[in-house]
Formats: structure tokens, sequence, C-alpha cells
């Protein structure tokens, strides 16, 4: 019997693994479809995600956003989340420890979920996942593992740099591709 995202989610609203527990308004377990072709998973969650305790739904979440719906998906039919499940401090980047203490978390969403395609957003999430440390190099390539992984840019480094955004927008379209096919 699968587990279930809502008895994951409970111990990570309770987690205090490392500090970021006890420094986190909410924390952000991911929201979307259980049963999600398609899986994103980002860095950590910022202000306004530890505010609400939603994913992505700061400025580059709505960027996300919008690029999903560009591509013909909603935020509703995917499964949306982050490698760290709390924000850290001044949103800086996660340390190496505050990875391993939540990828457990991560790992056992995606047995849950069992996604057919998971497109990994940024450098901390292809790093963490599949060792990968330059995006750039690793963008746009499906990388077949337990299952098809996909790289690219965070949409927060798309907001940095717009002309990220054709890339950003191409990875979602192949994503949304390989987890709808019928092969």
């Amino acid at each position: 019997m699968r587990e279930s995202l809502e008895e994951i989610a409970k111990e990570i609203n309770a987690c205090t693994k490392c500090e970021l527990g006890w420094s986190r308004n909410h924390a952000v377990p991911g929201e979307g479809s259980a049963n999600a072709k398609l899986m994103l998973i980002g860095e950590a969650p910022g202000r306004e995600e530890d505010e609400k305790g939603k994913p992505f739904i700061g400025r580059a979440g709505r960027l996300l956003t919008q690029v999903l719906s560009d591509a013909g998906l909603t935020r509703e039919e995917v499964f949306i989340t982050s490698v760290i499940k709390c924000r850290p401090p001044n949103n800086r980047r996660p340390k190496k420890k505050e990875i391993r203490a939540c990828l457990p978390y991560l790992r056992r969403q995606i047995m849950a979920i069992n996604p057919r395609v998971i497109l990994l957003l940024g450098g901390v999430a292809a790093e963490s996942l599949l060792g990968i440390k330059r995006v750039g190099e690793a963008r746009g390539k499906p990388f077949k593992r337990d299952r098809v992984y996909i790289v690219t840019y965070h949409p927060a480094a798309v907001l940095r740099n717009i002309n990220l955004l054709p890339y950003l927008s191409e990875d979602i379209r192949l994503g949304k591709t390989l987890a709808y096919s019928e092969t």
C-alpha cells in the first residue's frame, strides 16, 4: 500500500530534524495531485511560502504558474514541492545537513506519487537528486534513472535573467510531453 501524501505532510509539519524546523512559520510539504504524472521540485520555500505554507506562491511561483499554463498544465494536475521543506534564513542556499534531513521526505513523496517525469528546478534540486552541479550543461536533456528527470532553470533565476525564460518554457513542455506520452 502506498504511503499517503497527507501522512508525509503531517510529519514534515512537525519536523525539527534541523534548525530550520525551529525558525519557520510554516513548513511547506508541497501541493498538487497525488497521482501527478509530472512532479516539479525546487530548492526551498521563500518568505511568502513560509508565511502561507504553500509552494511557489511568490514572484517565482507566479512565473512558474504562468509557464505551466502556457504549456497547457495547471498547478492542480502536477505536484510542486522543494528539496527543503522549511525556509532558510534570508533565503540563503540550504546547507548540506539541511538537505540530508529533508531528502527522506522528498524521496517518500516521490514514491507516494510515482510520477513519470520529475522536473528539477535549479541547481539545488539537480545536485540533490542527480549529483548534477551545472544546470546550464544538463538542462533540456532527459535523464533516465528510476524514472525520467529533466533539469531546468529555477523560476527565480529566470526572474534575474529573462533570457532564460525560453529554456524554462521548453523544458516544462518537454516534461509534459514525456509525462503524458503513451510510451
